[in-house]
């Protein structure tokens, strides 16, 4: 009993003591949790602040932007306004002043359209007033207006052209004076610094053989050989009594050639028939093709003339095998490019242009077609299409005044062309061709009224024209020297130049009876 009181009293103890405990550690689990939460709280109120402060620095740094935003519109907008103002004052200053001009201008016309009537009404009174003192001139002269103006004007029109004929006169007598002497004294010095052979050409080709028997051969069984060869070349080959000597006949030089080396293979190696024939011939036209571009090489090369087309360097070589008025075109072309540059060094222009375009100017004899066009016009097309520069084209085509000279090149290269053609042996004309350019000459001198007689003399080099004492005055002669050079310039093409004298005689005559 005692011991179960005991224990009772121990385990009530104990049970005490656990509930004291309990209180005790509840009451410290609270007041940590209030210590806890009163932390909780403060730190909870120091964020607060925190992101309150930061919400507002945000929001003073939003509103200081859109502040200074707003501000840069409002000057924009203010800007604009005042722009806009500013026009509109000047639109409507513009205003103003249209509406006084207008007002100006519809006073200028009211005073126009009064003064232009009061003009029409003089202008009907003066046509009145002229058109009676016509009808009183016409009855006291007993001739019409018509007829008196007709008058008037012929008269006028002779004393023009006489006044303008002297006036012409002048001016050539002037320019005489001081040019001539100069251009006398650059043409003979080019002339006699430019020394050149020459040697006329003719349309026939000699042959040379050792042996009447080789004649023979070359025509062949039935003339097997010749018309192979002669259909080949096409060259006529003519055998006839010459002694040692056959006769090659063809206006074409490159062919003329080619068949004289075909002929020389095939004498020189003995084999004459039609096969042969056609190898050889085909193995010379090739040679000669290179020859050709080799000798524009080499001209060129002597000229000191680079960066030509290969075509043109071909053409250039092809001259060799023509000729112009008998005289070798290759020789010519050389001899105009040499006084070309002469003359160009002495007028203190580029040698080198000069030379280039007196070596081309007559390229447009040598295309490998032929078009219905001159040859300075051709020649200039051909330099245009293989990139020449514009200043030699000009000088090409000009060179006979087919285009309007645009260079100081053109006019060196017309009269260094004609230096060359008018050198004593140069040139020789086909007879047919010299008597009918004579003939034309005379003939263009005799229809003009006045003229009594007309004599082309120095092989066609001059013209005399023999007019009337009594139909042709002394201003009227020059006159017709002067048209008459113009026409013939215009009309007529020939070597050199022409000179043109008017001889006009007067004659007194009387008898002592």
């Amino acid at each position: 009993m005692d011991t179960l009181m005991i224990i009772l009293a121990a385990v009530a103890g104990i049970v005490a003591g656990g509930l004291v405990t309990s209180t005790l550690l509840r009451k410290a689990i609270e007041k940590k949790s209030e210590h806890l939460l009163k932390d909780a709280e403060e730190k909870a109120e120091m964020v607060k602040k925190d992101k309150i402060l930061q919400a507002k620095e945000k929001f003073l740094q939003m509103k200081t932007d859109y502040e200074n935003t707003y501000q840069e519109k409002n000057k924009e907008i203010l800007k604009n306004e005042n722009r806009l103002k500013q026009k509109e004052a000047t639109l409507s200053q513009k205003f103003e002043e249209l509406q006084r001009k207008q007002k100006e201008v519809t006073t200028i016309k009211d005073n126009l359209t009064s003064q232009l009537e009061l003009l029409n009404k003089k202008q009907a009174d003066l046509d009145k007033a002229v058109k009676q003192q016509v009808e009183q001139l016409e009855t006291i002269s007993g001739m019409s207006a018509e007829e008196a103006k007709a008058q008037m004007i012929e008269a006028l029109k002779d004393e023009a052209k006489s006044e303008a004929m002297v006036h012409i006169k002048d001016i050539v007598e002037e320019a005489k004076l001081t040019a001539n002497t100069e251009a006398k004294k650059i043409v003979i010095e080019t002339i006699q610094r430019t020394a050149a052979e020459h040697a006329i050409e003719n349309s026939v080709s000699v042959f040379n053989i050792e042996s009447e028997e080789i004649k023979g051969r070359i025509i062949g069984r039935e003339g097997r050989n010749i018309r192979t060869l002669e259909a080949l070349t096409g060259i006529e080959i003519v055998i006839d009594d010459s002694p040692d000597a056959i006769i090659l006949s063809g206006f074409d030089p490159v062919r003329r050639e080619i068949a004289r080396l075909s002929l020389h293979k095939l004498v020189t190696d003995g084999r004459i028939h039609p096969a042969r024939i056609e190898e050889v011939v085909a193995k010379t036209r090739k040679q000669i093709e290179q020859e050709i571009v080799e000798t524009g090489k080499r001209t060129a090369i002597d000229l000191g003339i680079h960066g030509l087309h290969p075509e043109l360097i071909r053409m250039i070589g092809k001259m060799k095998y023509r000729s112009s008025y008998g005289q070798n075109l290759l020789q010519h072309s050389k001899e105009v490019a040499n006084l070309c540059a002469t003359m160009a060094a002495e007028l203190g222009l580029s040698p080198k242009k000069a030379k280039r375009a007196g070596l081309l100017h007559d390229i447009g004899k040598v295309p490998d077609n032929e078009p219905e066009l001159p040859h300075a016009i051709l020649g200039m097309k051909l330099a245009e299409r293989y990139k020449e520069p514009a200043d030699i084209c000009n000088a090409i085509g000009a060179h006979h005044d087919e285009v309007e000279m645009e260079s100081l090149i053109a006019p060196i290269v017309q009269v260094c062309d004609a230096i060359s053609g008018a050198r004593p042996g140069a040139r020789r004309e086909v007879v047919e061709a010299y008597i009918q350019r004579l003939n034309h000459l005379e003939e263009l001198a005799l229809s003009y009224p006045g003229v009594v007689k007309t004599y082309a003399i120095q092989a066609g080099r001059e013209l005399r024209v023999i007019v009337g004492a009594d139909k042709v005055s002394d201003d009227e002669a020059n006159k017709i020297s002067y048209d008459l050079s113009k026409k013939i310039q215009d009309e007529m093409t020939y070597p050199g130049q022409i000179k043109i004298t008017v001889i006009r005689e007067t004659r007194a005559i009387s008898f002592a009876k």
